[in-house]
């Protein structure tokens, strides 16, 4: 459909700009982001494994590759339900550390972050949109069930089959001796 095509690569387009701006910025971002990532990273900085990184330039970097390669994805049509469930998982945590408007003192400044607070909510919104989109074909609740209901009418033919067949059979080899002493005249 037409629409899907204009739309996606239009919802994409903030999140490809933001993640670029992101990896350029890094350090920046990782500082506007820090009181965020102290409160709820730090606190399970004990308890995540070594592997994960509790770094936040690094996890700046991250946050900002996954932005730009799923807003790719979505803006190509590549995955796109995929991609935007990845976009939707980054926004969450971009919302919250950059736009804290309960933080803010300065009411001009809470302002701004309840503004950007709630388009970043809008653009959640049309990433689950995006995320619920089949674009036309059957869920896959549907289609399990479809093919659960297929199955079930199969394994009935099946059993419906197995019953005939074993009734003739059945009769033919109980009637076997009684043919068997017509042909031989007894």
């Amino acid at each position: 459909m037409i629409l899907r095509r204009i739309a996606r690569p239009m919802l994409a387009a903030v999140f490809i700009s933001g993640g670029i701006n992101a990896l350029r910025a890094a350090e920046a971002h990782a500082e506007a982001a820090k009181p965020f990532l102290d409160d709820t990273v730090g606190r399970l900085g004990d308890r995540l494994p070594a592997q994960v990184p509790t770094d936040p330039v690094t996890l700046v970097k991250i946050d900002g590759a996954v932005k730009v390669g799923a807003g790719l994805a979505l803006a190509l049509g590549k995955a796109p339900r995929l991609a935007a469930l990845l976009l939707a998982g980054s926004l969450v945590p971009t919302t919250l550390a950059g736009h804290r408007f309960w933080a803010e003192k300065d009411p001009a400044e809470r302002q701004a972050h309840q503004i950007h607070f709630g388009k970043n909510v809008g653009l959640l919104g049309g990433l689950l949109l995006a995320a619920g989109d089949t674009a036309g074909k059957p869920s896959l609740g549907w289609r399990a069930r479809r093919a659960s209901r297929k199955l079930g009418e199969r394994a009935h033919d099946l059993g419906e089959w197995a019953h005939d067949t074993t009734g003739s059979v059945g009769g033919a080899v109980s009637a076997a001796p009684k043919r068997a002493k017509q042909a031989l005249g007894r």
